[in-house]
């Protein structure tokens, strides 16, 4: 029942929850053998919810949302069953589960010596479909400072100091007081609440590690690290079997084992392998309050229910909390642009705010890509705080999958797009995101738009033919078309990929990027088929203002078998286009008369009126 108390916010324990239940688990410990717990209440998961087995390396409990069927493995202190024994015992858990649900994945989530522990479980069974998600696995012991003929000898020369040492260096597994301080400070708690905080958290660290230290006798730790080396030295010998999916996080600041790089180590050995790199967390990743499991499994398209990951069925919707840490990496464009947001009522009456979007999907927003996709944080970030509406983008596949390693970002720069909902372009993705009535966001001019040429602004780059109409239809979709202007008055486009490719540096560097990107539209005719990937050069400006205007809502609905005509198709296809050009005519026209359109107008403004009003903007009347 301890292990049932969610904190108040999001149902998460909280660390000084974990650490009390820790100190009671400990306490009342016996010698054996090593079992199975479930910290979930019987029916409170989601339905065909995958299975997850928690592997912990120092008897940590997994904190993770109820979207899984957990069970926790857990070892008593002094049990002394070897390590091929508690593979067997996990093996045939895991076998056990896979003879029952045979198509549902199974996970097997661990941290440190468990990740040594799920390995050696994965070597053995190539065969079921397994998700391992490995937290500083201690695969890299042999390079660690934790050596029995190191640490062990000491401990029979000084007993007494190397107790008394003991809290200190199990404290490198949570991290110090002052990241506590520098976390709460950064989510800006009270002072008081701040301070309080500290306090609480502190008294239950330092409890749990002196009631551990009293238990972790040297008897018992040399056992440990005898099996640490031995579960190392087995799982090492056996990743050519490995066959699992794997995702390993890795900790930038542990100071137990050399997390960082057996990360990359492991990506080179394992087949189906990625990474994600904590710059700031210690050993203990999980104790890291900053540290989600849900959300890194969202972002890096690692949940899923079925044999395959389904970017719709499998999408988990971020919390406010999460929505929160992708927002505020982004925040500078909103506060930089001011953004002004029009919408057009179905009397054609333009409002400033999103009052003319529609609540109920399908919807399809169409509309013009910007310079590097800039007026995306802003326009996904005003639907979610105004409306409350979660914009599901059509994007490039290269933000899921590289067809090799090289020169282009990492997955991991995409994790926040996958995690607001970003889904891969692909005929099926649009039909389930359609048949989930979701709201969805388009730009049939895709790179080749959002990477134009000089002298090229606000100009669309759309294939011939309809791409989208008749799928719209198909489900009944509102279309909305939309224009958004601005790029212009941040940046000046100083060399575009006519300019890069005459430089040879440039030119080599783009045949790369392109050869290692997923391929688009390779049977497109016209410019828009031009997919070479590449960075152009932009010079800031003193930041202007972006504008956006989403214009009269276009009806499908009951115009299914009319719009299954190719030339009916069409004449919507070339309405749709025309009605984002006529939004980008007006906006461009319209923001020479807004007397704010400078930032330095802006900042005045605010100084004056306080700086959460909303500036105001040209005045705004009839539908262009």
């Amino acid at each position: 029942k301890q292990h049932r108390q969610k904190s108040a916010k999001d149902g998460r324990l909280t660390l000084k929850d974990y650490f009390e239940q820790s100190v009671e688990l400990i306490t009342r410990s016996d010698g054996g053998p090593p079992r199975w717990f479930t910290p979930l209440d019987c029916g409170s998961r989601l339905q065909d919810s995958p299975l997850l087995f928690y592997l912990p390396g120092n008897y940590k409990l997994v904190l993770v949302h109820l979207i899984f069927d957990i069970w926790c493995f857990h070892i008593p202190l002094s049990d002394r069953t070897s390590f091929t024994d508690l593979v067997k015992l996990v093996e045939s858990a895991v076998r056990l589960e896979y003879s029952r649900t045979p198509n549902r994945p199974i996970y097997l989530v661990a941290e440190s010596f468990g990740g040594c522990l799920a390995l050696a479980v994965a070597a053995r069974n190539p065969h079921i479909d397994l998700i391992l998600i490995l937290a500083n696995p201690a695969t890299s012991f042999s390079r660690s400072l934790l050596q029995p003929e190191t640490l062990l000898p000491f401990s029979t020369m000084m007993p007494d100091q190397f107790s008394s040492s003991l809290p200190y260096l199990l404290s490198l597994l949570t991290g110090s007081p002052l990241k506590m301080v520098t976390t709460a400070i950064g989510k800006r708690f009270p002072l008081e609440q701040l301070f309080g905080k500290l306090f609480h958290d502190t008294i239950a660290v330092s409890s749990y590690l002196s009631v551990l230290s009293d238990a972790l006798t040297a008897e018992t730790l040399r056992w440990k690290l005898d099996m640490l080396k031995s579960a190392a030295a087995f799982a090492n010998s056996r990743l050519h079997a490995v066959k699992a999916q794997t995702l390993i996080l890795a900790s930038g600041q542990d100071q137990l084992l050399p997390s960082r790089e057996e990360a990359e180590r492991l990506r080179q050995v394992l087949p189906k392998c990625e990474i994600r790199v904590f710059d700031d967390s210690g050993h203990a990743l999980f104790l890291d309050e900053d540290v989600r499991l849900v959300s890194i499994l969202n972002g890096a398209s690692f949940y899923r229910r079925g044999r395959r990951h389904d970017y719709v069925l499998d999408y988990l919707p971020p919390s406010p909390s999460e929505f929160q840490k992708v927002y505020q990496p982004q925040r500078w464009v909103e506060a930089a642009t001011d953004p002004v947001m029009l919408s057009t009522l179905e009397n054609g009456n333009i409002v400033r705010g999103l009052a003319g979007i529609p609540s109920q999907g399908p919807v399809l927003y169409v509309g013009y890509h910007m310079m590097l996709g800039l007026e995306l944080g802003p326009l996904v970030t005003r639907f979610w705080k105004e409306r409350n509406i979660l914009l599901r983008g059509i994007a490039h596949p290269m933000m899921f999958t590289k067809l090799r390693e090289g020169k282009l970002p990492p997955l991991s720069s995409f994790d926040s797009m996958r995690i607001m909902g970003a889904v891969p372009v692909s005929a099926p993705n649009f039909y389930r995101l359609f048949s989930s009535k979701s709201h969805v966001l388009l730009y049939p001019g895709g790179m080749r738009e959002a990477l134009h040429r000089k002298g090229e602004e606000y100009k669309l780059f759309w294939p011939e033919q309809s791409e989208f109409v008749r799928m719209a239809a198909k489900f009944g979709a509102t279309i909305i078309p939309f224009g958004s202007v601005g790029e212009d008055d941040i940046s000046e486009l100083l060399l575009d990929y006519n300019d890069l490719m005459n430089i040879p540096y440039f030119k080599n560097s783009i045949e790369e990027l392109t050869d290692e990107a997923v391929k688009l539209r390779g049977g497109t005719v016209g410019e828009v088929s031009n997919q070479d990937v590449h960075l152009p050069i932009l010079v800031p400006k003193v930041p202007g203002r972006f504008y956006y205007l989403f214009g009269k809502p276009i009806e499908t609905i009951g115009r299914k078998e009319e719009l299954k005509s190719r030339e009916k198709a069409d004449e919507l296809y070339r309405q749709v286009k025309g009605e984002v050009e006529k939004c980008l005519d007006y906006l461009r026209e319209k923001r020479e008369n807004d007397p704010y359109r400078n930032m330095f107008a802006r900042l005045t403004y605010k100084a004056t009126h306080g700086f959460d009003a909303e500036v105001p903007t040209f005045d705004f009347t009839k539908s262009p």
